[in-house]
């Protein structure tokens, strides 16, 4: 299984909708290194969903439940759906991610505009704990 993390504005689609409707279509990315990133996904990998904007926090935990598909008319693009796991006790923001040396590598802290990249394990474990306090 791998992670990833993926960020959306709550305005334009928050954790608690995708929680109202059970599950989205995470598509509309238009970045070539996120689209790389999406490809790579497989059901069953596990995400991060991330609410960018003045949020700037992780707040949830969602598994990818269908692999990619063209998103668009010339099939360049890709989504893949996503569902949501569980909220996480505790949000962890995006200052409490940078002030952690272990996250320091982390690609969404030295790429901050990427909205979909890849979390390792150990990140992963780092995140989930801070999550729990």
């Amino acid at each position: 299984m791998a992670y990833w993390l993926m960020k959306s504005e709550p305005e334009a689609y928050s954790w608690e909708q995708l929680v109202k409707d059970g599950s989205t279509e995470w598509d509309g990315v238009r970045n070539n290194a996120a689209r790389l990133h999406l490809k790579a996904m497989v059901p069953g990998d596990q995400a991060l969903f991330y609410h960018s904007g003045d949020a700037r926090a992780v707040v949830g935990i969602m598994e990818i439940s269908r692999g990619p598909q063209a998103d668009g008319a010339d099939g360049q693009w890709v989504s893949v759906q996503v569902k949501p796991v569980a909220p996480l006790a505790k949000p962890v923001t995006l200052k409490e991610m940078k002030a952690e040396p272990r996250l320091a590598e982390m690609q969404m802290i030295r790429q901050s505009r990427l909205s979909v990249s890849p979390v390792t394990d150990a990140e992963w474990a780092v995140l989930t704990g801070l999550a729990k306090g």
